[in-house]
């Protein structure tokens, strides 16, 4: 079995996202990766959410001056419930009397849709900006109103508050759990150990949910050790989105431009560049990723075992490794029997069974071109 090469084959990655999943997953796997989805949070639906109608309706009733709009899918479905309910004129005629903020050019981009002009936007795309342009204008007895957008910060509230501001935060849509926590699960485990390439996020609630979920099922220490030695990429959309990697002190890899097309550009720039361990052997250029091998371009189907010694061999460029030294990464073996067997099921899977030679009493080594180095 074969994958069509592609930059990313021989790749893993997990996606945890629930919103917009499908076109990243998309556009990894025509780069040949393979993808582990696993949604750590799941939107709840608001058309029915009776609290939103509510909270509308004292909108309606209360107009506010200012309007801090976060999030565009925020946005849209506040309209919508609003809509629904028969309140869609009232609520863009009240909106339509406010000053209207935006987050950045997507906020930006659904307030236009509705009919209406926003009055500022923030370049940099965070509401910690939009915060503080209105502490600069001045916020003395004005009524704002700001969209939430899932894992808000309650300290920006506060701080409008304390500028003197009165300020209502607005929940759109909500976070409900995993819609399939033992998927999570495994792919924590996955990331644990190394076997995915990368974990990519859209969402702060997301990337908080998966920290929360390691916690929960005693893999936390696991998962940031993971993230911190940089073992596993791990990449963020934009900085709110990261902001819980941040307060653990990881640094995770975020885009320039905090879009979704600029995130898997930098995932694919990084994992082709040479982090990925190789060696040009006699039979091709020998890639080692996180979760697979690829040899001339022809991602091979092998095991946790096998991948391990191919790692190793890789790893000593050409020289022999011993049979004790492969017996050390062998998970779960006691003899060097084991090794022998493991090889023979690397040659199996390889298809190129000259690839890893026998050197007599003393084990075994790639075969490599004569200026074959591992990168």
């Amino acid at each position: 079995m074969t994958t069509r090469p592609g930059p990313l084959s021989g790749c893993t990655i997990a996606i945890t996202a629930h919103r917009r999943a499908e076109d990243l997953i998309a556009s990894f796997e025509r780069r040949g990766a393979k993808v582990l989805h696993a949604p750590t949070l799941q939107i709840v639906p608001v058309a029915d959410d009776h609290a939103l109608i509510e909270a509308t309706r004292r909108v309606i009733a209360n107009p506010p001056d200012d309007v801090v709009v976060t999030t565009a899918v925020g946005f849209r479905g506040w309209i919508e419930a609003a809509d629904t309910a028969g309140l869609a004129a009232d609520l863009l005629g009240t909106l339509e009397q406010s000053r209207i903020l935006a987050r950045g050019p997507k906020a930006r981009g659904a307030i236009r849709a509705a009919g209406l002009v926003e009055h500022w936007s923030a370049r940099s795309e965070t509401t910690a900006e939009v915060v503080e342009w209105l502490r600069t204008q001045g916020v003395v007895g004005r009524k704002i109103v700001v969209q939430l957008h899932g894992l808000s910060d309650p300290a920006l509230q506060e701080a409008l508050r304390s500028a003197g501001g009165s300020v209502r935060g607005l929940e759109v849509y909500r976070w409900g759990p995993a819609p399939d926590p033992a998927v999570v699960e495994r792919m924590i485990s996955q990331v644990c150990a190394g076997t995915v390439d990368a974990v990519v996020h859209t969402s702060a609630p997301g990337a908080q949910a998966m920290l929360d979920a390691a916690a929960l099922n005693g893999q936390y220490d696991d998962l940031t050790s993971a993230l911190r030695t940089g073992r596993v990429l791990n990449a963020c959309v934009g900085p709110v989105t990261a902001g819980p990697f941040g307060a653990l002190g990881l640094d995770p890899l975020v885009p320039d431009r905090y879009r979704l097309g600029a995130l898997i550009r930098i995932v694919t720039d990084r994992l082709t560049d040479d982090n990925a361990r190789s060696i040009e052997t006699s039979f091709g250029q020998l890639v080692i990723r996180g979760g697979a091998a690829v040899l001339d371009g022809v991602v091979l189907p092998l095991g946790p075992g096998p991948r391990a010694v191919l790692a190793a061999l890789v790893a000593a460029g050409g020289d022999v490794v011993s049979r004790p030294e492969l017996l050390a990464v062998l998970p779960g073996a006691e003899d060097v029997h084991a090794v022998e067997v493991t090889v023979n099921r690397l040659r199996t899977a390889v298809g190129r069974p000259e690839l890893v030679r026998t050197v007599v009493r003393r084990g075994y080594r790639l075969a490599v071109e004569p200026a074959g180095v591992a990168s």
